[in-house]
């Protein structure tokens, strides 16, 4: 395994390690992201990067017990494991994670040709009312801190200004989505999230 990195030429060394890098802070890597300013989805140059070292980069990841999964499917290169520790999800932003699941498996069950999906703040909140799991509006302030999380983790891409919270607010459903759950989880952790009105609190979960 040294080996194979000793003989890279040392730019693709650089690449290499910044990649290791980028997956272990962000458990995924997409194929392709959506950019704001061209309204496109551009392609992931780490993505590839990643899959034309993979093998070695499995290697790498398995001395510390974690594992390199592919879905060339939908355009996910990611980690998983007990050694992939993720920080706590306040309550919030597990209740858009559920609701982001549930809609990207409406909205995929009807699109043939695409991995990704779009939705709005006010539609998330529409669901969320559906099951009385969001006894209250939450704060502007809360809901960015929710919005900037999930977009470091790559679940979504706001395809507005992440300061504006209105119910318009556009968001991309990325992929990863139906990596984090499964469509049994999700609907487990809706009956346990209903089985009381617990109170909102924003502190977690």
């Amino acid at each position: 395994m040294i080996n194979y990195y000793e003989e890279l030429p040392q730019e693709e060394q650089r690449k290499v390690t910044g990649v290791i890098g980028q997956l272990y802070r962000q458990t995924f890597l997409l194929e392709r992201r959506y950019d704001r300013k061209t309204k496109r989805y551009q392609i992931n140059k780490d993505y590839y990067e990643c899959g034309k070292h993979l093998e070695f980069i499995r290697a790498y990841f398995a001395i510390m017990d974690i594992e390199v999964a592919e879905n060339s499917q939908m355009g996910v290169i990611y980690i998983r494991g007990e050694q992939v520790m993720g920080e706590k999800l306040p309550r919030l932003a597990t209740l858009y994670i559920l609701v982001l699941k549930l809609l990207y498996d409406e909205q995929m069950s009807t699109v043939s040709t695409s991995v990704n999906a779009m939705t709005t703040l006010g539609e998330i909140h529409e669901k969320l009312g559906s099951y009385r799991l969001l006894p209250k509006q939450p704060s502007a302030t809360e809901i960015r801190r929710c919005l900037a999380l999930l977009k470091r983790y790559q679940l979504i891409e706001p395809m507005d200004i992440l300061e504006e919270t209105d119910g318009s607010s556009r968001l991309v459903i990325y992929p990863t989505v139906n990596v984090v759950l499964m469509g049994d989880d999700v609907r487990a952790l809706i009956e346990t999230y209903t089985e009381g009105d617990e109170e909102y609190d924003e502190s977690g979960i």
